[in-house]
């Protein structure tokens, strides 16, 4: 909107700020809406939206009246404006505003309808699922009753029958199959928008179930159906192979009497034929006989125990007897024909013919070596090896017979049929012939029979090792199987996840349970991984090369394992992380404690920061605590600085809501946290919790006065700003515990019992150490406002020590001391006290009028004159130092915060009455201070930051402007305090203005140099410096060693110095030149050479270095000349009090600690808290005599002229000044005469000597 329009209608401000609102919120309503999305099928989920949507549409309907006041604040507007362009931007802003009121409150219901359609349609579903998951749990019973195949004709009818009528149920089931999936179909069409992923995983469950159950129907089916075709054949079968059988043994039998009869060679060639074609058929039908075999077998064990079993088991052995007897007669009517025909020879090449078998099979077996890496490749060998073994059964009756012929032959041939096979060689004797050739057959036949056993051997050797394979393949198959399909479940679980950012805010915590539960129930996945990697180190190579196949499914295994657990830490992770960063506990609800331009932001240490999109800035600081800290501005014209600091604290503390805060129930949320151990950090999201916490409990009590992001944000910011100026994300619990505490709304001593017992050890006692760890947070909180100077500086070691005095240096104090100390309001703890006495009067009325600005009746604290009757002064006028005419601000007041009584009254009037008959040097020398001063000025160790200079007195500057100076700086700090003189040597005014009297100016200087004498020194009170002597020994004690140390410096710089010319004036008379001048007397010249060059420009740096050494030495002595001039002054100004005090009859008291305030009247301000006076006159005291002041305002401006110069100040002499400036002279040192001399005659004689 214009800003001309704005200037022009002021009202409209406030109208485009309410308008703002509620279309943010509006537009958030839609956002949410739009990013609701809920899972299909779950009707917790669906019910919990739904109860959600109904919220939010009450909201919306209590919102209406909203609305309506801004419709009807808008036509109030353009009423009441004329400005044409601010009527048509109202116009359209309103049209606007109930679009899109009209557009949210219409999708709100359509998603609520679609909600309860959806809630309906998932209903539906899940009944059809539960059906269907019923059909399907009957059908899988069904299945696993299933039993054998029965290989008899009734068994398999019945079985047969019983698998179509479950096929005839499986066609009926299939309808609850169908309408599960028809309902599935449509919440998957219509809700494609939300999560539909639970649906689609359970339809493909179901329906990849259903199609496993329908394949094992038609594998039975087709089972039953080869089963009962084999019964059919296989009677036909065998007997069409019993009476081939017949045939065959009928044949076998009439060759067998052939070959016994016949002798003729024909004839036997004849019958070699025939038995060739006979072994032939019985090759043929080797297969038929196997087959023959198997499948009875498989009859038997289905007719086991019944008479058609008997029968079966005899025809079969009859039929194996009568096979073996036929390959066996096969065999000797081979070998009869053979030995007809020509007997030795034809075994000769028989034992050849078999050891060359042999020799086939042996490399045969040693090629199916090595054993297979896999399960298919191990059984695919197992049944190669069958075969294998099945030839060598049938060979081994051809070797047998072979081996017996052999023997037979060799016992019953004579020689000389053996002479006749081999008669060569000739030369030899028949004997040793036929000795030879029976050695030969011998030799082969035994070869035959070795090599045959041989093989058996390995054979037997090669099957257990098939064997243990299969065994081990098989567990490592199982196991590979068993964990697939497990990690295949929790694979299916895990692309059910939906994605972090697609999850609803509050359900965080719910998926994260849940995945955690899974993640427990994977454990025994972990045993079964390793199980399976155990079984396969098992494999060796040299004796189990897994293939490569396992390999690969076991490294997939392991890899999908790893990957699961990957994928369940990085989803914890991030519901982790979206728990914590939009969680309850998370920072993500603080967002809208800003409102635009402005944005809140996080650093990486969680450390939030806030960002301006009009500016383009970020700033640590929240918005509104900016705003916060402008208006504290405000408050810096109190000119009373515990008052100023109490004031801008409660206005902090009413700003963070922690005026609502109870005691108790902070101790609630910090033990809900667990913060007990005080010496621990806290990080942010450790702070926000427990904040959130603290503002919930808030919000409940007090519903229209806290907004819980706003004010977990902004205390936040403050407690950061206190203790974590660094913004390193970390603060101790004690600091957390001492801002909330101190800020809360409770007693002023339960606090203080609070904080004790936090430092307090087990026993209830307290050291120095957790005493000043305690002072240090607490002293963090006024120097956060920029008010520390005021309360003793950072540095709190000089308040524990006052503690410690108060409990007579008792090296540990209890809960009472502590309590009596703090009663005595301690200057760095003051600001406390006040705060409770701020709060406590800012609802009191008393029925009096301000004597100055006439205000009646007075609110807020009341100061009544305890030196004049009926004065009375409100809070403004006398935070601002306002007096009037004939009423001093060191007069005695008394304040009251709460109405007075009568009784209070009474005594009141007594004081003053008694007051009355009271000079005003009475009173400037007996301060009543409403404080516990503590002495803070340069001594002791710093615990923290080097001590800043107090304000001891009213000053207009700022108290961040006092300086800070290094302790190990002297020339610095004497230079500083040597500034500071001079400007009281230009201060001649009066203290406050101008109706102070002489008497009175020179009384409080009187006091300002004997506080400042006591400052001097860095002992205890007792020991305080009385007389200038004592303060000129107590310096040079201190400044001693340090001027020797510097002397020494000087002195070996000189040396060094004199030692580099001896050696320059060496060189240049070694080289036969001309003698150096001593350097004073060395005039430039034009150099000669490159030599000479050089000693020129080494002279005349030494002699730049004898000018900077003199200027030093000329600046010491100036220094110590003003010095000595600025002591001297001071002497007589402490001695000149003395002489006065003697000529009056009375001694001026020294106070016995370091006075610091920053305002003149609070020393005689009488605190009053709750009606009750905080100090009561005793009554033994005396009524002093007028004191006659000779010594008149004239004569004091003249002796301070005379004594301090006015070159260096820019007043005239007599000029009065209005002001006092901030100075001290704690840490001057004045070097003794003694080092002055010494100092100034070893410069002189450097200098000469060079």
């Amino acid at each position: 909107m214009p800003s001309s329009v704005l200037l022009e209608v002021p009202a409209l401000a406030d109208f485009n700020k309410a308008w703002a609102e509620l279309t943010d919120w509006l537009s958030r309503l839609d956002r949410e809406r739009k990013s609701q999305r809920v899972i299909v099928g779950d009707l917790d989920n669906i019910n919990d939206m739904i109860i959600k949507q109904k919220a939010i549409l009450q909201d919306l309907e209590q919102r209406r009246p909203q609305l309506d006041e801004l419709i009807t604040a808008a036509q109030n507007l353009k009423n009441k404006t004329s400005n044409q362009e601010a009527r048509t931007i109202i116009t359209d802003r309103i049209e606007k505003i109930q679009s899109q009121w009209d557009e949210v409150h219409g999708h709100l219901q359509s998603r609520r309808q679609q909600l309860h359609e959806m809630l309906k349609d998932s209903t539906q579903w899940l009944e059809a699922k539960q059906e269907a998951e019923q059909v399907l749990e009957q059908a899988k019973a069904k299945l696993e009753s299933w039993k054998e195949i029965s290989y008899t004709v009734e068994a398999l009818k019945k079985q047969n029958m019983e698998l179509k009528q479950f096929s005839k149920e499986v066609r009926q089931w299939q309808i609850n199959l169908d309408v599960a999936n028809d309902m599935a179909l449509k919440l998957l069409r219509d809700y494609s928008a939300d999560d539909t992923r639970k649906v689609e995983l359970m339809t493909d469950n179901i329906n990849a179930t259903w199609a496993a159950i329908n394949k094992r129907v038609c594998e039975r089916e087709a089972a039953l159906e080869s089963a009962l075709r084999m019964l059919q054949q296989f009677y036909l079968d065998l007997e069409k192979f019993l009476a081939w059988l017949t045939e065959a043994e009928t044949t076998a039998n009439v060759l067998q009497d052939a070959a016994h009869k016949e002798k003729d060679a024909k004839m036997v060639r004849e019958l070699m034929k025939q038995w060739q074609e006979l072994q032939a058929e019985i090759d043929a039908h080797t297969d038929i006989f196997h087959n023959l075999d198997e499948n009875g077998q498989k009859i038997l064990r289905s007719l086991e125990g019944s008479e058609d079993a008997a029968l079966l088991q005899r025809r079969l052995d009859n039929m194996n007897l009568r096979w073996s007897d036929l390959r066996k007669k096969s065999l000797n009517i081979r070998s009869h024909l053979e030995a007809s025909t020509d007997q030795w020879k034809r075994l000769h090449l028989s034992l050849q013919e078999l050891l060359a078998w042999l020799q086939l099979k042996e490399d045969e077996l040693k090629q199916q070596a090595p054993t297979g890496g896999d399960l298919p490749t191990v059984q695919k060998q197992n049944d190669i090896h069958r075969t294998f073994k099945r030839e060598l059964k049938t060979k081994e009756p051809v070797i047998r017979s072979a081996l017996e012929t052999v023997r037979i032959l060799l016992a019953e041939q004579p020689v000389e049929g053996v002479e006749k096979l081999y008669p060569e060689p000739r030369e030899l004797p028949p004997e040793e012939r036929a000795h030879n050739v029976t050695k030969l057959l011998q030799r082969q036949a035994d070869e035959v029979r070795t090599e045959w056993d041989k093989l058996n051997l390995q054979s037997a050797d090669w099957q257990k090792k098939i064997d243990d394979a299969l065994e081990r393949l098989q567990g490592l198959q199982e196991a590979m199987d068993e964990l697939d399909l497990k990690l295949r479940q929790a694979e299916v679980f895990k692309g059910s996840w939906q994605p972090v950012g697609d999850l609803l805010i509050d359900s965080l915590q719910d998926h994260l349970e849940k995945v955690k539960v899974y993640r427990a129930e994977i454990v025994p996945l972990k045993e079964k991984v390793h199980h399976v990697n155990e079984l396969v180190h098992r494999f060796t190579p040299s004796d189990i090369q897994l293939s490569q196949y396992n390999l690969s499914c076991v490294e997939d295994l392991n890899t999908r394992w790893k990957v699961l657990q990957v994928a369940i830490d990085e989803r914890i992770r991030q519901l982790h992380e979206a728990h914590r960063d939009f969680g309850p506990t998370s920072q993500h609800f603080l967002t809208t404690s800003v409102q635009g331009p402005w944005e809140r932001a996080i650093s990486p240490n969680k450390v939030p920061y806030y960002i301006n999109h009009e500016t383009q800035t970020t700033c640590w600081d929240h918005p509104k605590m900016t705003e916060l800290y402008q208006s504290l501005a405000d408050l810096n014209n109190v000119r009373f600085s515990a008052y100023r600091t109490a004031m801008k604290l409660r206005r902090l503390q009413k700003a963070l809501c922690l005026d609502l805060l109870s005691l108790s129930a902070a101790c609630d949320a910090l033990d809900q946290h667990n913060l007990k151990q005080n010496d621990q950090p806290m990080d942010i999201l450790q702070i926000i919790n427990c904040l959130t916490t603290i503002y919930d409990r808030l919000e409940q009590e007090h519903n229209n006065l806290v907004n819980v992001p706003l004010c977990v944000d902004m205390c936040l910011n403050w407690l950061l700003n206190v203790y974590d100026t660094g913004r390193t994300g970390r603060i101790r619990v004690l600091s957390f515990k001492t801002g909330v505490v101190s800020l809360c709304k409770a007693h002023l001593e339960d606090k203080y019992r609070y904080l004790f017992k936090q430092v307090a050890s087990s026993t209830g006692f307290c050291d120095q150490r957790r005493l000043g760890l305690l002072l240090h947070d607490s002293i963090q909180i006024p120097r956060q406002l920029g008010e520390v100077a005021s309360f003793g500086g950072s540095n709190i070691e000089p308040s524990v020590r006052s503690c410690f005095q108060f409990a007579n240096n008792k090296p540990e104090i209890e809960a009472a001391l502590f309590l009596d100390w703090m009663r005595l309001e301690p200057q760095s703890m003051v600001w406390l006290p006040v705060l409770h006495r701020v709060a406590a009067a800012e609802t009191a009325k008393h029925q009096a009028k301000c004597n100055i600005c006439k205000e009646c009746p007075i609110i807020g604290f009341r100061y009544r004159s305890l030196k004049h009757f009926n004065y009375d002064i409100c809070q403004s006028c006398f935070f601002s130092g306002r007096v009037a005419k004939g009423h001093k601000m060191h007069y005695p007041m008394v304040e009251y915060c709460t109405p007075t009584t009568s009784g209070e009254d009474v005594r009141d009037f007594a004081k003053v009455l008694k007051n009355k008959f009271r000079t005003k040097r009475y009173f400037a020398k007996h301060p009543r201070m409403g404080y516990l001063p503590v002495q803070t000025v340069l001594e002791g160790d710093n615990m923290e930051t080097p001590v800043t200079l107090i304000n001891f007195w009213p000053v207009d500057s700022a108290p961040a402007s006092s300086p800070q100076l290094s302790h190990d700086d002297t020339h610095s700090r004497i230079e500083h305090y040597a500034s500071r003189l001079a400007e009281m040597e230009n201060t001649n005014g009066s203290y406050l203005n101008d109706s102070i009297s002489p008497n009175e100016s020179i009384d409080d200087e009187h006091l300002l140099i004997q506080h400042y004498c006591q400052s001097l020194n860095q002992e205890s009170p007792l020991s305080q410096p009385r007389s200038p002597a004592q303060i000129l020994i107590s310096l040079e004690s201190e400044e001693r060693g340090e001027l020797e140390r510097i002397l020494a410096d000087l002195e070996e710089e000189n040396r060094n110095l004199q030692a580099e010319y001896d050696r320059l004036k060496q060189q240049h008379d070694h080289k036969g030149l001309s003698p150096l001048p001593s350097p004073p007397e060395m005039m430039p010249a034009s150099p000669q050479s490159p030599r000479d060059a050089e000693l020129i420009a080494e002279a005349k740096l030494l002699r730049q270095h004898k000018g900077r050494l003199e200027a030093r030495m000329q600046i010491l002595e100036d220094h110590n000349k003003q010095l000595e001039s600025q002591l001297h002054r001071l002497r007589q100004l402490l001695e000149q009090p003395q002489a006065d005090a003697k000529v009056n009859g009375t001694t001026l008291p020294s106070p016995s600690t370091s006075l610091q305030r920053s305002d003149s009247s609070q020393p005689m301000l009488l605190r009053v808290v709750g009606s009750q006076t905080s100090e009561t006159m005793g009554e033994d005291e005396l009524l002093s005599p007028p004191q006659d002041t000779s010594t008149g305002l004239e004569e004091v401006m003249e002796q301070l002229n005379n004594s301090f110069p006015s070159s260096r100040g820019g007043n005239a002499p007599g000029k009065p000044v209005r002001e006092w400036r901030q100075w001290q002279l704690s840490d001057l040192h004045f070097p003794t005469t003694s080092q002055r001399w010494k100092l100034r005659h070893h410069y002189r004689k450097t200098l000469h000597q060079n």
